[in-house]
């Protein structure tokens, strides 16, 4: 490992210590996550007064906005994860990158199922071929792409590197995403809060979109760390400690 890394950060590059911390954070991400999203969902569904163009329909933000969201920053965990491993061989970087795949190809399919669902009332379709919706679409793609790839090797190694390459350029398609509705005339809306200084939202339609996505980022975060360790324990099975784990967890019975 390179001698500029700090101890803390040799120590978690060790797969069984990586693993128990994984453990512990998955627990102190998952209950803030659900207070997060009760009291955003309530917030969203119940004290934020209705929109007075969209009626209720504008509600369906509390789950596309926290969902496009994740889709790219679930991406670009991925794709530092591939950098690093491919970089610095760390193989427990590219397991977390095997890892963030599925569950950023799942958010990024909620958003697109989300959008189309809230796109019908208001647009009168399903689906437009808009510059947002589109490169959301080839982002779904690139996540599928990452994982078809990574199973066409029988080798775990080469699968690493060849998917790791793969996921570094799809990286291109994220400022697309982002910048989509500024560079292009689209139908779809523009920014709403990053907009600090002036956000396009009132503050009581504010606050619940906030802990919306703060409570699905935990969540995501927390299944990220469970997949995150099952990928982890897959990579070592002939190591000691993993089966010492395994033959512990099985119970002397089983």
């Amino acid at each position: 490992m390179a001698s500029w890394m700090p101890a803390w950060l040799h120590r978690l590059a060790s797969p069984p210590h990586f693993f128990g911390v994984a453990g512990r954070l998955r627990r102190w991400l998952m209950w803030p996550a659900l207070v997060c999203l009760a009291l955003g969902a309530w917030g969203g569904l119940v004290v934020a007064p209705a929109d007075y163009q969209q009626g209720d329909a504008f509600r369906i933000i509390y789950v596309h906005v926290p969902s496009a969201y994740l889709s790219m920053m679930v991406y670009m965990v991925m794709a530092t994860g591939a950098a690093i491993g491919l970089v610095w061989r760390m193989k427990l970087a590219h397991a977390v990158a095997a890892a963030a795949a599925p569950v950023g190809a799942s958010f990024t399919f909620l958003a697109l199922v989300t959008g189309a669902v809230w796109g019908q009332p208001m647009w009168g379709t399903w689906w437009v071929w808009d510059a947002r919706l589109t490169s959301e679409l080839i982002l779904l793609f690139i996540y599928f792409g990452y994982m078809l790839l990574r199973d066409a090797f029988d080798d775990v190694a080469r699968a690493d590197r060849a998917s790791a390459v793969f996921a570094i350029v799809g990286v291109i398609n994220v400022p697309i995403i982002h910048y989509s509705v500024i560079w292009w005339n689209t139908l779809h809306q523009g920014p709403t809060i990053s907009k600090f200084d002036n956000p396009s939202i009132t503050a009581d339609m504010l606050w619940p979109l906030l802990l919306m996505i703060l409570g699905f980022t935990l969540f995501a975060f927390a299944v990220l760390t469970e997949r995150v360790q099952a990928e982890v324990l897959e990579r070592e099975q002939q190591a000691r400690w993993a089966q010492e784990l395994v033959g512990g967890v099985a119970g002397p019975g089983s």
